[in-house]
């Protein structure tokens, strides 16, 4: 009895092959593949079924939150809680609350947009089925992988294994799970 399956590894030598097997896997019924790429290949993230990007909401709400709360500490602090009357100056003297407001507000945005990457990235992720793959490493030079896991409702072994096979790959690997 062998060993559980995560899916079916093939490697291509050039950006163009492992576009042409992307569309070929989409066209034979498969909509949940893995594709890597060393750099990014315009029209992939479409193929592969990734949908749209919240990190820019996420980083919007963020910096919203980090000003508003900002300026409403500073207002509170000024107008509520301690009120002072330097130089007849109007105690929410609003002017004087953009420096710090504008500040926060940045680093609101900064930092919602880095935890939020890595959230919905599923960051940190410290191991991977296919990096026991020993020639997976070189995806991050100079190769190309399209990876056909079990989860898919159209994975077959046979017919999935034909299916790479016949897009002319440099190799075809069982990924252990």
């Amino acid at each position: 009895m062998s060993a559980p399956l995560y899916g079916l590894l093939a490697e291509f030598s050039t950006a163009d092959a492992l576009m042409a097997a992307a569309r070929a896997v989409r066209e034979h019924g498969f909509r949940r593949f893995e594709a890597y790429s060393p750099f990014s290949l315009e029209g992939l993230d479409e193929l592969v079924g990734l949908k749209r990007n919240h990190v820019p909401l996420i980083t919007l709400i963020g910096g919203l939150l980090g000003g508003a709360g900002t300026y409403f500490m500073q207002w509170y602090s000024a107008v509520i809680d301690y009120p002072i009357n330097v130089g007849g100056r109007p105690l929410h003297s609003w002017p004087s609350f953009i420096p710090a407001t504008f500040e926060f507000t940045i680093l609101g945005a900064a930092l919602a947009a880095v935890f939020g990457m890595l959230l919905l990235n599923g960051l940190p992720k410290l191991y991977h089925p296919l990096f026991a793959v020993e020639e997976f490493e070189l995806a991050t030079r100079n190769r190309f992988y399209l990876c056909l896991p079990v989860s898919d409702p159209a994975f077959s072994r046979d017919r999935s294994e034909r299916l790479l096979r016949s897009l002319q790959p440099l190799f075809v690997r069982e990924v252990p799970a």
